[in-house]
């Protein structure tokens, strides 16, 4: 059985074949992204061409990409290297057809945000750690800014995003539970589409306990987990996708109360 087996000689050939079979369709991938940003651009018509293109994310999107290639039988490869490469080749098609930034802050770990940062957007964009959370959103209403805020106890930023409307929380980060729990938050001006399967961020003052919000939404017909509460507002990720003006929510408790996002919950691999 052993003189079946290919030699390490044969083996490192075959490599260096699919490398190079890689390299041509990364390659032939990229220039297929400059197509793209032709025909938006030519779609787009009067645009003024010293305008910035609108950020060209869309999350849903690329969550059922990767999820069809991780629903592929495949052989060896793990989930978390064909996340990071799709990331990867994703980033690129979007640094081709436009510009993007990412301000970052991380609050007690500005290391830790910068990781799922770089986890879901890649090393195309560049990534600035700014001192507040204040001033990642402002960084985010800027032409091709991305916003990625972490979750700090006793942090309220996200309270902030019931008055600007065009700011939305996209993605939670990480992507894959095998990276670790959620811990940040990306917010751009980014259209929110869903997914198949998303957490809606919803954002209430209503008093008593984070348990007695939950069952009141769970009356209403709302699943619902408390994420964060501070400074008399509470944060919960409701199960499913709703719109701003979703029945339900018209009667769940508080008086200053909105959707702020929503993203596709991590990949199952």
């Amino acid at each position: 059985m052993e003189s079946e087996r290919p030699s390490l000689e044969a083996v490192r050939e075959r490599i260096d074949a699919i490398d190079a079979q890689l390299l041509a369709l990364i390659d032939e991938r990229s220039n297929l992204a400059r197509e793209v940003a032709a025909a938006k651009r030519a779609a787009e018509g009067g645009r003024d061409p010293l305008t910035p293109p609108p950020l060209g994310i869309r999350p849903a999107r690329e969550v059922q990409v990767i999820n069809k290639l991780l629903s592929t039988p495949r052989k060896a490869a793990s989930a978390g290297l064909i996340v990071k490469v799709w990331r990867e080749l994703i980033a690129e098609s979007l640094r081709i057809q436009g510009p993007m930034s990412l301000a970052v802050w991380g609050g007690r770990s500005p290391a830790r945000a910068s990781e799922v940062a770089r986890l879901r957007f890649g090393v195309a964009p560049p990534l600035k750690l700014v001192a507040t959370a204040d001033d990642a959103l402002a960084a985010a209403k800027l032409p091709g800014g991305v916003a990625v805020i972490a979750l700090e106890p006793g942090e309220r930023w996200w309270g902030r995003l019931l008055a600007e409307p065009k700011l939305k929380i996209f993605a939670s980060l990480p992507c894959l539970p095998q990276w670790g729990p959620i811990s940040a938050f990306a917010i751009g001006e980014v259209e929110v589409e869903p997914s198949g399967l998303d957490e809606t961020y919803w954002v209430t003052d209503a008093p008593g306990t984070v348990k007695a919000v939950e069952a009141q939404l769970t009356e209403v017909g709302v699943a619902a987990r408390p994420l964060q509460e501070a400074g008399g507002l509470k944060l919960f990720g409701l199960a499913g996708y709703f719109q701003a003006d979703d029945e339900r929510l018209k009667r769940a408790p508080g008086r200053l109360t909105g959707v702020i996002g929503a993203a596709p919950q991590p990949f199952r691999a």
